[in-house]
């Protein structure tokens, strides 16, 4: 890892600083639980708006479209083409009155 720093101190870095949030990624025949990271200050749409191919999922469990779970893994990488939907977990529903 390299750290650089300009005339004001400032420090820059090659690693990115990233949240983690829990989310549901419905595909067309499995839904997937899992950890989408994004960069700090980022939303998950942005994040699911990026150009690459893939998402990357850590902390994964892959369920039938019945719910039976099938397999989990530490890491996956979701080719976005595949997505009909992504919910974060986090979120509180909305009451409607």
């Amino acid at each position: 890892m390299a750290i650089e720093y300009d005339e004001k101190g400032k420090f820059f870095t090659d690693i990115i600083s990233k949240d983690v949030i829990r989310s549901e990624i419905q595909m067309v025949t499995c839904v997937i639980r899992g950890n989408v990271h994004v960069r700090k200050g980022d939303r998950l749409s942005d994040e699911i708006n990026l150009p690459n191919l893939f998402l990357p999922v850590t902390g994964a469990e892959i369920f039938s479209l019945e719910g039976e779970k099938l397999v989990s893994c530490n890491f996956m990488a979701v080719n976005r083409e595949h997505i009909v939907w992504l919910l974060p977990l986090e979120e509180q529903p909305v009451s409607e009155e």
